[in-house]
């Protein structure tokens, strides 16, 4: 697994717009606020072309100016890491103007986004066995105070962040607004986690592999297409096994358990050794007398390994930064929870 070089003091940040861009509002004050605070700390930027461009249809341009972009910034040496600027709806058709065996012989580099951006954080890992963030898109540092998320997310491109530890309240309802682009997380609900192995509940769990996921909207998009190369990923990683983050947008209950299923009988589950279930954005959802916690578990108790639900990641925060590719060692009790990532499995 490639470790991209972590953005040193004064480096630059560049910045792309392979879905949705920063050109409405709250997003565009966001973004011009985040700019700011990362040239007071001493960091330069790179703003790329689609950036606060909104002419394509559920991403910033068309797919051809969105890929030539991302390849142009992610290829090039003027800028030492990327942060996207937003997620959006259909990053999959930018996916047929990327280049992976060049971004494979690319020197590696950290690319930061989360959401639909799940089409280049997780294929950079699974086709370019190249490590990724999914963590907070660009607009989200305008926030006048940092959520300690936040600083999290941005220590995983410095290198200050190995571990993170969750959060112990978040965001049912944002305040965010076009009058009020940048407030602070509305932290009303404790985060209570539910520790599954097989159908029984426990209160601790510990397990460790090499961690790779997103956005299951995204990825059930991806399976059984060009880019699904999922199952020789973990046959070449069975000796450290998979541990899976999963979490899920615009899915209700029903599609949840029906993605899990497809996911299941593709074989992407293979030599699995854990999951980390996000909170989905239709939190506390019932259909049918299904809700999120039977929509995942009862489809994964043949594997009888941990499954932790509504972890701190996903499109309710705030969100914990995960490094696709790491090889994670997590820890649970009770409610608190810690995942340690590392290059490989040496590393203690």
């Amino acid at each position: 697994m490639r470790f991209p070089p972590y953005l040193k003091s004064q480096g630059t940040i560049g910045f792309v717009a392979p879905s949705f861009g920063c050109n409405i509002e709250p997003y565009r004050t966001g973004f011009l606020r985040a700019l700011d605070k990362f040239k007071e700390s001493g960091y330069r930027t790179q703003i790329g072309p689609n950036c606060f461009e909104g002419n394509g249809i559920g991403i910033s341009n068309t797919p051809e100016k969105c890929g030539e972009e991302l390849m142009e910034y992610y290829c090039s040496s003027e800028n030492d890491a990327l942060i996207s600027c937003g997620g959006g709806e259909l990053m999959c058709e930018v996916l047929d103007h990327l280049d992976f065996d060049r971004l494979q012989q690319a020197p590696p580099k950290w690319y930061m986004g989360y959401s639909d951006n799940t089409n280049f954080t997780f294929l950079l890992t699974t086709l370019c066995d190249t490590a990724s963030i999914y963590g907070p898109c660009a607009a989200a540092f305008g926030m006048e105070q940092w959520h300690p998320a936040l600083y999290d997310a941005f220590g995983c491109l410095t290198g200050e962040t190995v571990t993170v530890k969750g959060y112990p309240s978040w965001e049912r309802e944002s305040l965010k607004s076009e009058e009020n682009p940048t407030p602070e997380y509305n932290l009303t609900e404790p985060k209570v986690l539910r520790s599954y192995v097989g159908e029984e509940i426990v209160n601790e769990a510990q397990f460790e592999g090499r961690l790779i996921g997103g956005c299951l909207d995204i990825l059930v998009n991806l399976k059984g297409t060009e880019f699904d190369k999922v199952p020789e990923f973990a046959g070449k990683y069975r000796r450290d096994g998979i541990v899976w983050f999963l979490e899920a947008c615009d899915l209700n209950v029903m599609s949840i358990r029906r993605a899990i299923w497809q996911l299941k009988h593709a074989g992407w589950f293979s030599y699995v050794k854990g999951f980390l279930i996000g909170r989905p954005l239709a939190f506390g959802e019932e259909m049918m007398g299904l809700d999120q916690y039977h929509a995942v578990v009862d489809l994964l108790v043949e594997y009888q390994v941990p499954v932790i639900m509504d972890v701190d990641f996903g499109h309710l925060p705030p969100a914990m930064p995960l490094v696709c590719g790491s090889y994670a060692r997590i820890r649970v009790e009770g409610n608190d929870i810690s995942v340690m990532m590392t290059e490989n499995s040496g590393v203690k």
